[in-house]
């Protein structure tokens, strides 16, 4: 109990502090708007350090990949495996959100009169590859210094931590500093941390004192979709994974060696701690060691079925609340693409999660201020997104294992251990 009360202490207090400000708000109504500002002081300090701190994590993250091993066909495998089972995600999300909408048929009209930022001003009318230029870069550099354009943020930040892994020796200093950068941008976050219990507790009181229940409806129908799904996925696609992996005997290893892993995801919340326990569950398995010292570190930072849904949830969660199109294959498509980029490839990031969201609300042209009302998704999916991004990792180590070695692999390990026995 100890150890699980350590492991959650930040997030129940998150959860509390919002659950506090949920209730005051509910009770006191429209009055309580007299707290908004602890609210948007804790808003600024996330903004003003966003900007840095995507450019070094980013940039640092890219520089140092040089000092990763590269196993060839191993890397080739992981790619495809890690690709495929987030886009399958991505679906399963995007199919659960449609046949269940986190926001329903409350009344959220209110919520559109209090954001009046939420749109972007409509722009004149330009050509296809006009748009994908302005969408990835800016005609000056001052504008990458702008919360607003995130992405091409981070487009920018690829190729420095491209150029500075090029350079070599010669960039090595430079790698460095990024490193140490990144460190103190971390522990800065860590500092503005402290106060998001207050702050997201008093934002939040603000919202529901002016919304009512209406968004409160709306975050329980996130998280009962988002059980459903995280069920689905965890029962039914692993096991199907695992089969084709292997077949029956896959299945049958798989879940003889996945309880610890789980347990401890759902322990820790925390895929890095999950790291030990699955590399120990992943060759019981049966599969071969430099399969799975290769696959489960580099997994537990980019490979996040649990946030990809996670994404979308927290996309449709927004679209649904301001009114926006989903039907269209445009929005449908650019959904799956944000989604995935968010799970999947932030998740690399020190700080990732933020980013990520900041990257959605970007992209999709919201106000950074409705930045709290899908932080509170963040929260509440925490556990069982952490138990799909780290439990994944060891079914797709499987997966990578008969990409490499042939659909016999595990006959052969079990063989080989047999005869070892």
């Amino acid at each position: 109990m100890k150890r699980f009360l350590a492991s959650y202490k930040s997030s129940l207090i998150l959860l509390g502090a919002i659950i506090i400000g949920g209730i005051a708000g509910y009770l006191i109504g429209p009055d309580v708007a007299v707290v908004r500002p602890f609210g948007d002081l804790f808003l600024n300090l996330l903004f003003m350090i966003i900007v840095p701190l995507v450019f070094f994590s980013i940039t640092s993250a890219i520089a140092n990949m040089s000092e990763m091993k590269r196993l060839g066909k191993i890397m080739v495998s992981i790619v495809i495996v890690f690709f495929i089972t987030a886009v399958i995600s991505a679906v399963l999300g995007m199919a659960g959100t449609t046949i269940m909408n986190p926001i329903g048929d409350s009344d959220v009209s209110a919520i559109k009169e209090m954001m009046t930022n939420t749109e972007v001003p409509d722009t004149e009318d330009v050509t296809l590859l006009s748009q994908l230029v302005n969408t990835f870069t800016v005609s000056d550099f001052s504008e990458l210094l702008s919360r607003q354009n995130i992405l091409q943020l981070i487009v920018f930040s690829v190729l420095v931590g491209l150029a500075t892994a090029m350079a070599g020796e010669k960039g090595r200093p430079v790698a460095q500093l990024l490193t140490s950068a990144t460190e103190v941008l971390m522990k800065v976050v860590k500092i503005i941390m402290y106060y998001a219990p207050i702050g997201l507790g008093c934002y939040f009181a603000a919202i529901i004192g002016e919304l009512g229940p209406q968004i409160l409806e709306g975050y329980a129908r996130s998280f009962v979709l988002y059980m459903i799904i995280s069920i689905i996925y965890f029962f039914g696609f692993f096991t199907l994974y695992a089969f084709i992996a292997a077949g029956k005997d896959g299945i049958r290893a798989f879940w003889m060696n996945v309880l610890p892993p789980s347990v401890t995801a759902i322990a820790t919340c925390s895929s890095a701690a999950c790291i030990p326990i699955n590399l120990d569950a992943t060759k019981k398995i049966g599969v071969p060691d430099d399969i799975a010292e290769t696959v489960i570190p580099l997994g537990a930072n980019t490979h996040k079925d649990g946030s990809v849904i996670g994404g979308v949830l927290k996309i449709v969660f927004l679209f649904s609340l301001f009114g926006r199109d989903m039907t269209s294959v445009s929005s449908i498509l650019s959904i799956l693409a944000v989604s995935f980029l968010v799970g999947a490839v932030m998740g690399a990031i020190p700080g990732g999660g933020m980013i990520g969201e900041m990257l959605i609300l970007t992209v999709f042209g919201f106000s950074p201020e409705v930045l709290p009302l899908i932080a509170v998704i963040s929260t509440i999916i925490d556990i069982p997104a952490t138990l799909l991004n780290s439990t994944g990792n060891t079914v797709c180590a499987m997966l990578v294992t008969r990409l490499v070695e042939g659909k016999n692999w595990l006959k052969n390990a079990m063989n080989k251990t047999t005869a070892d026995a």
